[in-house]
């Protein structure tokens, strides 16, 4: 979303208009659910998606026709299985878009995407919430929990607004649309081998803020690591020292050596830590319980780890692990979200 909001603000600084073009609602098996999102500039191109297929063509043709209108409006689209076969659409189900026409000219948007710009980069939850009481005058505003609203205010109790997922309800007889923005949480990526270095660009192109930590300089900078966001040098037998570990963040051990992971799993065990994920064979990681379990951790706390780290999927070199590390990762964000399909 970010990357969205950087190009809105760049097209509009420019001095040109462009469609915002939301998913607001879908049912059955639309390719893409609520709050996917697609810029169509005036010369046709695009960015972002709303799923592909035909839904995306004619929303990208409709877009052009708003360019030209200057209106905004919603427009049901009703799929059904076979239709348009050859753009790719084989799924039925029905989707409601929204064409959002911004121009260069309103300030208040420009403003939006400078505060969801910021609103990406800092580690807390925020939502993009819309009024849409009136169709053809929709107000976008973006809620965070630092710096409650900008660009809308709502009245009353906020709590329906700020679900783990994307949402249409009334508050104090209004109508709004609302999505989650960014939801807190870190990555702690412990060990910066071979492994951490394919995982890293991954998982940050999904959305995972990283934290890299190492005990050699070598393996955690900012020149091996230019997608996370720190990159901590510090000893692994004392990793609060540098780091607080929340419940919404994810840790990931992949050190060097045993005793490194060892060390990071008694001291992980002790945080709220939403994801600990072990890097290692089965052997290793039963004697690391062993050990564990002779400190006085307990089963339950062993029960925490997902280990072997990743996904089934017959990994074996360190781009196919990390592939598969960053599958359980977005499995995991997505069960935490609520998501069930």
């Amino acid at each position: 979303m970010k990357q969205l909001f950087e190009e809105m603000k760049q097209i509009l600084e420019q001095g040109d208009d462009l469609v915002l073009v939301t998913v607001i609602a879908g049912s059955g098996s639309t390719p893409r659910g609520a709050g996917a999102r697609m810029i169509v500039r005036k010369d046709g191109t695009t960015m972002g998606t709303i799923g592909g297929g035909a839904v995306e063509y004619q929303a990208g043709r409709m877009a052009l026709d708003v360019l030209k209108s200057k209106s905004s409006f919603s427009k049901g689209f009703k799929l059904v299985k076979g239709q348009v076969a050859d753009l790719g659409m084989i799924c039925g189900g029905d989707v409601v878009v929204y064409f959002q026409y911004v121009s260069p000219d309103n300030r208040d948007f420009l403003a939006i995407c400078e505060e969801g710009i910021q609103a990406c980069e800092r580690d807390e939850d925020s939502w993009i919430i819309t009024d849409i009481t009136d169709e053809t005058a929709w107000a976008v505003g973006i809620y965070s929990e630092s710096r409650g609203f900008a660009g809308i205010t709502v009245e009353g109790d906020i709590e329906p607004l700020t679900q783990a997922k994307a949402v249409q309800t009334s508050v104090s007889g209004r109508k709004y649309y609302s999505e989650p923005l960014q939801r807190a949480g870190t990555v702690y990526v412990f060990g910066g081998g071979h492994v951490a270095q394919e995982l890293v660009p991954v998982i940050a192109h999904v959305g995972f803020k990283c934290v890299v930590y190492d005990d050699r300089p070598e393996f955690a900078n900012s020149r091996l690591f230019p997608d996370a966001v720190n990159t901590i040098v510090g000893d692994f037998t004392s990793v609060f020292d540098k780091v607080t570990i929340r419940e919404q963040d994810y840790v990931v051990i992949m050190t060097r050596g045993h005793q490194c992971d060892y060390d990071v799993q008694k001291q992980v065990l002790k945080t709220p830590a939403h994801y600990i994920g072990v890097m290692g064979s089965r052997q290793k990681l039963m004697t690391l319980a062993g050990k564990l379990k002779a400190e006085g951790f307990t089963d339950q706390d062993i029960e925490r780890f997902y280990s072997p780290i990743g996904l089934a999927i017959l990994a074996e070199t360190p781009a196919e692990i990390a592939i598969s590390v960053a599958g359980e990762l977005i499995m995991v964000r997505a069960r935490r979200e609520g998501r069930t399909k």
